[in-house]
């Protein structure tokens, strides 16, 4: 009983911080609350019906996930071969590590303003410039097509993201006893063996945890979408965040908002929970 009082004040700050606003977003979103009055009626699921029949909304929904799936396996399938590289010795081998951990330092806003100079569709872009001098290629619009647009946003969180993943799965190699290499030469294991018997199921931990930060993080970016396309073109890279903050506080419609923000809280609940259920299992299964 003495121990679990120290649960107590853990328990205080879950109910005012998040249990007692999931509780008034949920009435907020079932009236005609704008927001700015506190005149408001019982309206039912004509919110939420708004949401699913909106096509921007959808759009939204679509990209968000794509988004988070997307970035989930690719910053995976590259940091874990580069911290395997970063782990060896080598020449400038801590100078290496500081320039890949260096992208995940500057906030996503900052890369958003950097990487919207860098594919500018003039040909002062540098990545019109470098094409143009190598190729003679034509200035290309990179972020004024939808499908263009999409690809060099999840690209650049992919470029920012891998160093610091890489950075994380080297922790965990560095924890794995070199004895079991050795002994994995003395038996005759080659490289990809040692990495599919012994690295593989000894980063399957680092894994889980690096795969569950990357889904949640995803699934509520914002400020890397916004900064790099404004959501756009039309609402191609728009976001679920994006539109709770449109919905909410510029269009002054805090009743539909509030019942993205359910959709949203209960599509971050499912996701999560499947995601540890199939990491658990993997992790169970490398092990």
């Amino acid at each position: 009983m003495a121990s679990s009082a120290f649960l107590l004040p853990v328990i205080a700050v879950f109910v005012l911080l998040f249990a007692v606003p999931l509780a008034q977003t949920f009435y907020f979103s079932l009236t005609n609350f704008s927001g700015y009055s506190t005149d408001v009626e019982f309206v039912g699921l004509k919110n939420y019906a708004t949401v699913f029949s909106d096509p921007s909304l959808l759009q939204g929904l679509v990209f968000t996930i794509m988004f988070a799936l997307a970035t989930t396996v690719l910053i995976t399938v590259f940091a874990i071969p580069l911290a395997v590289v970063l782990n060896k010795r080598f020449l400038g081998r801590n100078l290496v590590r500081s320039l890949f951990f260096f992208l995940s330092v500057p906030s996503m806003a900052i890369l958003g303003l950097v990487w919207q100079y860098i594919l500018s569709p003039l040909d002062t872009g540098v990545v019109n410039s470098i094409l143009h001098s190598l190729f003679g290629a034509d200035a290309v619009a990179w972020l004024a097509q939808s499908t263009s647009a999409r690809v060099c946003v999840i690209l650049v969180a992919v470029w920012a993201g891998v160093g610091w993943h890489a950075t994380l799965y080297l922790a965990y190699l560095q924890a794995i006893p070199a004895d079991l290499y050795e002994q994995a030469e003395l038996d005759g294991a080659g490289q990809l063996q040692q990495f599919r018997h012994i690295t593989l199921p000894q980063l399957a931990p680092g894994i889980v945890v690096s795969t569950f930060l990357l889904m949640s993080g995803g699934l509520k970016v914002y400020d890397l979408p916004f900064t790099l396309t404004k959501g756009g073109p039309g609402f191609a890279t728009n976001t679920l965040t994006q539109s709770i903050i449109v919905q909410g506080i510029a269009q002054g419609r805090a009743d539909v908002g509030s019942a993205l923000a359910v959709i949203f809280t209960a599509a971050v609940a499912l996701i999560v929970l499947a995601q540890l259920a199939v990491s658990n299992r993997i992790e169970r299964n490398l092990s």
